[in-house]
């Protein structure tokens, strides 16, 4: 039985455009300037709280507050999942393989978006992001200390090259969610995933066929 960890922006849903947006319409008014997108993205990997200590440490508190509350606002022009996303969790979970998620997002703000997608009962655990930097290999190692799995029949489920090298130097394999209008394919590729699927539906089918 393979195992399924997922990495959330990205992969499960097309929300990097609204986590951008986010940070512009709630810290350009404090900032007194405009902020472009790739300084934005070049902070991510911590949390959102990492991200405004990045941007605007002068303003934290208050830069956090108006973030969260322009992230949903915002969030209704993100509303679902990526097609075909929920029907494979749904898929996933009656097979009762392990779902689990592992983000660098903070838990406060995935949980809007959870929320929104109806998938808050989804997962049978969920890893969250923190300030001070990119966690997700000791997230994944946690999982493997609390549940019972074997690495050998678990994949990590992510967009960028640091999904996939997370996951190599945890000992599991790497499937590559080249699906994302957003997604860097030759950075990707580059990374060396043990698979890699374009659309939700080529993934959904090598899980329904047992290819992984």
């Amino acid at each position: 039985m393979t195992h399924f960890l997922f990495d959330f922006d990205g992969t499960i849903g097309n929300t990097m455009p609204l986590c951008v947006a986010a940070f512009r319409d709630a810290l350009e008014p404090l900032a007194h300037r405009q902020i472009a997108d790739a300084e934005i993205l070049a902070t991510f990997g911590p949390s959102e709280d990492g991200t405004i200590r990045a941007l605007l440490p002068d303003h934290f508190e208050q830069g956090l507050a108006r973030y969260f509350d322009s992230f949903a606002r915002l969030h209704d022009q993100w509303p679902e999942p990526f097609p075909g996303i929920r029907g494979l969790l749904d898929y996933v979970k009656q097979t009762e393989s392990f779902l689990g998620l592992v983000t660098g997002r903070g838990p406060r703000n995935l949980a809007i978006t959870l929320t929104r997608y109806g998938l808050t009962d989804m997962f049978q655990v969920i890893k969250t992001g923190r300030p001070e930097g990119k966690v997700k290999e000791s997230c994944i190692d946690e999982i493997f200390t609390a549940y019972p799995l074997r690495r050998e029949d678990t994949i990590y489920v992510g967009d960028t090259a640091y999904d996939i090298q997370a996951a190599h130097a945890c000992g599991i394999r790497a499937v590559a969610a080249a699906w994302a209008p957003t997604v860097d394919l030759a950075q990707l590729q580059a990374a060396k995933p043990d698979y890699c699927f374009e659309t939700v539906d080529a993934f959904s089918e090598a899980v329904r066929n047992h290819q992984l």
